[in-house]
């Protein structure tokens, strides 16, 4: 029998079901609930319909109620809009359990970019000994992040788990138990989480589906490559971030980060603990039943009954399994031999601490940390500190900076900052002695703008009685001009003759992180990719020419606009003349949950990434370098994208769109996350503090997604209209990345819906400002249609485009309840008395609804 296309797996196994189990919803005795559900379906179709008309949400909020509520006041609307989101939420709870439970069906697990396809196209294109080198090299590094971009509360991530798991099996009865329970079960979180209930949050996927996952993966190498031995390069790594990211976050403290750190220590013995009780039931032979009793019990001790005491080390651990393996091979036939195998491949994974955590800081902060440290060094006798520091070049500082000899432990300074980021620098290596250097031994410098802001991080730690610091210093390439200038950083670092020394003790290797969060933030979508692009092909030139082995680490959130997308594609597209044996990236909110929240979809997800690697190392090593002439086409299309996303950023409204038009000023309202959506505390927006997560999902809830796709169709028609489009259209054809980065802006195209803000049109301030973002919207679908010779939107994507119709589908009531809202605030703000009572009631009508509307999207921040 035929295997279904995916997009008729898709709608057998998602569609379906979901319209099946969302009649069963509505049949549920809650409160209200069967007159909502009822009227629900009702609103939806006049929804429809009124957009089509080129309705505002006004008038079709007014249609509604005039043919379908009996005389309904504007308290009675407004409750039952409050009702239609409640309900609205839990639809799209129950599509997102049916689509993970889906998942293996409508994907072909075992198919292209699995680590099967990888094995058997090595076998049959006779590269194995290739592949064995490429693993015993290469890693992957997914970074969990604390970056707030879902709203889901632990208790409805529990149940989405449940009820995935039973829509599997198709029990009816779970399901409507769970659906029930999933009614009555709030949504909304009273309180911010502290940066300790984000870690505790994130340690669940770690527990569940991480361990487990690259366990099996790890397992399969072992016994399909690597003939049974343990691998001893940990292909598979796993960063973290709650605890550790200091950058806009006051709530993250020396005391948070250390507790976070125990944190995971504890998880791992436990995951550990289990397996190991787990064996001991099987292996009940002679000596080796012995042996395995006192691990169990050690474990046990070290996670249940430790006030932070080990009572077993790595070293013994491991030693004490060798010990049973070799038992086991010798007296007892190999019996269970793989799950010991099994067992010694995890804890060569994770050792004791599970996850790296990642210390964060702001260049700007440490810059402050520094002066005062200088202010204290002018005035101590014992060293010799030049009074005109602050008047030197760059140079000449980072000389006097890299040659700084003191101790700075016993001393206390005032200034809570700089306590705070050198009792952070001391408790590193305090949890790398607990944990195992991995457990911490990466500071990242946010903002970094010069090789100066990397020498004083590390003279910092130098500072503190730390001469070699086991930590890699980790400059983070932000904006438009930093990504340009990142290469002569580096180049500055490398000839530096402290630094360099201290790379030669960290194996010659140095991370790079880029982000593209803030660079499209900065320079609009075709600019921010191209200058990382360019950035990746400068420093990674510059680093061989010094003999150093550079590693990228992409700091990527969930939409094309901050890096998402089809992301194993772009690490796929790279040539030889870009440096990628590791393949590291952040992963957060919405993309945890979507990519890496069930055992199927972690796994594909993780296989697909080493797959990337793979394809560039061994398969397609030198086919995906551009030409010159390529490049000095994409250079054009940057450009081009650039000035109009500057004349775009630079208009006077602006600002003022985004503040009066778009949920911006209500995303910090929400409390989804413990670090403010701002980096300053002012009332006054100012665009440089903007936080990229709710600057790209204040456009996604406008559904305009500007960050997305702004300047596209600007740099794609001068091509048309110089009567060059055939240069373009090849590049297209012949370039993966070229055709990956424009595959991905369709995607950001096909979640804009502009009828539901039309009305702002005829609007006499924002009216023309409007016009300008349709404009290129249109545009530059048009043009990219063009040029992938399609009719619509991600026609080549049809599972992810019937994902995507399905999901707006849902959540166009919310859509229409909250620019209805919007538009309500700002017609009261007319007003010469202002009904400050109803314009907070309409205010949380639109946070309420920025909830489902940002679950639904998946990757809208």
């Amino acid at each position: 029998m035929y295997t279904l296309p995916k997009i008729e797996r898709f709608n057998q196994n998602v569609l379906s079901k979901y319209n099946i189990y969302n009649s069963v919803f509505i049949t549920l005795p809650f409160d209200a609930i069967d007159n909502t559900g009822v009227l629900l379906p009702l609103f939806t179709e006049v929804c429809n319909n009124g957009f089509k008309n080129d309705w505002s949400p006004k008038q079709i909020v007014d249609f509604f109620s005039d043919k379908y509520l009996d005389k309904a006041s504007e308290k009675d609307k407004i409750d039952l809009m409050f009702r239609f989101i409640q309900y609205v939420e839990r639809q799209i709870v129950l599509f997102d359990a049916i689509e993970d439970a889906a998942f293996p069906i409508v994907n072909n697990l075992e198919g292209r970019g699995s680590l099967r396809d990888i094995k058997e196209k090595s076998e049959a294109k006779d590269k194995r000994k290739e592949l064995i080198e490429f693993l015993e090299n290469f890693s992957v590094r997914t970074v969990l992040t604390a970056h707030p971009t879902q709203f889901y509360p632990g208790s409805v991530l529990g149940i989405i788990t449940d009820l995935t798991e039973a829509i599997r099996v198709n029990d009816l009865l779970t399901i409507k138990q769970l659906l029930a329970q999933l009614g009555k079960t709030p949504f909304i979180k009273k309180e911010k989480p502290t940066p300790f209930d984000e870690a505790i949050s994130l340690v669940w996927y770690l527990e569940n589906v991480f361990y487990q996952t690259i366990g099996t993966m790890m397992q399969y190498l072992q016994k399909n490559i690597f003939e049974g031995n343990i691998i001893e390069n940990p292909i598979i790594n796993l960063g973290f971030w709650p605890g550790g990211d200091r950058d806009g976050n006051p709530f993250v403290t020396p005391e948070i980060t250390e507790k976070v750190a125990k944190r995971l220590r504890t998880s791992i013995l436990k995951c550990y603990y289990f397996d190991i009780r787990n064996l001991k039931r099987k292996l009940t032979f002679n000596e080796v039943d012995t042996i395995i009793a006192g691990i169990e019990f050690k474990l046990y001790r070290s996670v249940f009954y430790s006030q932070g005491e080990l009572f077993i080390s790595l070293e013994e651990l491991i030693n004490q399994l060798n010990t049973i393996k070799q038992i086991i091979i010798k007296e007892h036939q190999s019996l269970y031999l793989d799950e010991i195998n099994l067992l010694l491949q995890k804890i060569n994974q994770f050792g004791f601490h599970f996850a790296s955590l990642d210390i964060r800081q702001n260049s700007r902060i440490h810059n402050k940390v520094f002066n005062d440290i200088v202010s204290f060094l002018k005035r101590e006798k014992s060293v010799i500190f030049p009074e005109d520091y602050d008047t030197l070049s760059e140079d000449n500082k980072i000389e006097i900076v890299s040659n700084l000899k003191f101790n700075l432990k016993t001393h206390f300074f005032e200034n809570e900052i700089t306590r705070s980021t050198l009792e952070t620098i001391a408790l590193m290596k305090v949890i790398q002695k607990n944990n195992g250097e991995n457990s911490c031994n990466r500071y990242i410098i946010s903002n970094n703008e010069s090789a100066l802001n990397v020498i004083e991080t590390f003279a910092m730690f130098r500072l503190l009685d730390w001469e070699n610091p086991t930590v890699d210093f980790v400059p983070l390439f932000e904006s438009v001009d930093d990504l340009q200038n990142a290469n002569t950083i580096m180049e500055q670092l490398y000839k530096n003759s402290v630094y360099r020394n201290h790379l030669n003790q960290r194996k010659d290797k140095q991370t790079v992180m880029l982000g593209f969060s803030d660079g499209t933030k900065d320079g609009g979508y075709l600019m921010a990719n191209w200058s990382i692009y360019k950035a990746k092909e400068a420093i990674t030139e510059i680093s061989r020419k010094y003999g150093i082995k550079v590693i990228f680490f992409d700091g990527r959130g969930g939409p094309p606009a901050r890096g998402g997308g089809k992301t194993h594609k772009f690490y796929a597209s790279l040539g030889s003349t870009i440096e990628n044996q590791e393949i590291q990236l952040t992963v957060q909110g919405q993309t945890i949950s979507s990519n890496f929240g069930t055992l199927d979809s972690c796994r594909y997800n993780l296989e697909n990434l080493l797959s990337a690697g793979a394809a560039n190392q061994i398969f397609n090593k030198d086919e995906n370098n551009l030409s010159q002439n390529e490049k000095d086409t994409l250079d054009k299309l940057a450009n081009l994208g650039y000035e109009k996303y500057l004349s775009f950023k630079n208009h006077p409204k602006f600002l003022p769109y985004l503040e009066q038009m778009s949920t911006l000023k209500y995303y910090s309202k929400t409390n989804i996350g413990s670090r403010p959506s701002k980096r300053n505390s002012d009332d006054k927006l100012d665009f440089a503090d903007l936080r990229a997560i709710p600057f790209v999902s204040s456009w996604s809830q406008l559904k305009q997604n500007v960050p997305g796709f702004f300047g596209v169709g600007t740099a794609l028609k001068y091509y048309e209209d110089s009567n060059q489009w055939e240069e373009v259209q090849t590049l297209f054809d012949n370039s993966l990345f070229f055709r990956t980065l424009l595959e991905n802006s369709m995607m950001s195209l096909a979640k804009c819906f502009f009828p539901l803000t039309a009305y702002m049109k005829d609007d006499l301030e924002f009216g023309e400002f409007w016009k300008i973002i349709f404009a290129e919207f249109s545009e530059t679908k048009r043009l990219l249609l063009k040029i992938a010779g399609h009719k619509e939107l991600m026609e080549n994507y049809p599972d992810g485009k019937a994902s995507i119709a399905m999901r707006e589908q849902i959540v166009i009531p919310l859509l229409t309840i909250q620019q209805y809202a919007s538009s309500q605030i700002n017609e009261l703000k007319k007003q010469q008395k202002l009904d400050e009572k109803l314009v907070a009631i309409y205010g949380k009508l639109v946070t309420r609804s920025l909830f489902g509307n940002t679950n639904a999207s998946r990757n809208s921040a």
